[in-house]
């Protein structure tokens, strides 16, 4: 990949109640260069239970690579769905959108499911769902 066709990416996770913490933190660190800080707000549910959610936006070129490697660590046939998919993932502000699974990323290994949310502001110009497809396919990003 020569160029990285993204303005940011946003990371996401919520941590429960019944879950561990750090291991969700982890979990998310997992896709982002070492040394780089999560955001932690505290919140709560419906009924009152305490949630953290992680977050971290990456724009700075070299951390937005990092991000994109960890990605690139999808399996095989996990990488050729998102390539299938990637019209309806991606939306008509430019926009992608991945789910990852935070107990596989808690492991260290990076997996489609639920957990972990990815969005990333794709570079298009002008900016049109089409453009930023195949911005995305281009520059083989996954």
């Amino acid at each position: 990949m020569s160029s990285v066709p993204l303005h940011y990416v946003d990371l996401r996770a919520f941590s429960y109640v019944t879950e561990d913490e750090q291991r969700v933190a982890t979990a998310l660190g997992s896709l982002l260069p070492e040394g780089f800080d999560l955001e932690r707000t505290e919140s709560a549910g419906h009924h009152g239970a305490p949630i953290v959610i992680f977050s971290a936006r990456v724009e700075e070129t070299t951390a937005l690579r990092s991000v994109l490697d960890g990605l690139g660590e999808l399996p095989a046939a996990e990488r050729e769905t998102v390539a299938a998919e990637l019209d309806e993932r991606v939306t008509e502000d430019c926009t992608l959108f991945l789910s990852l699974d935070k107990q596989a990323a808690a492991g260290g290994e990076i997996r489609l499911g639920e957990g972990l949310t990815v969005r990333a502001k794709i570079e298009a110009y002008p900016a049109k769902h089409e453009r930023a497809v195949d911005a995305i396919e281009t520059a083989g990003v996954l």
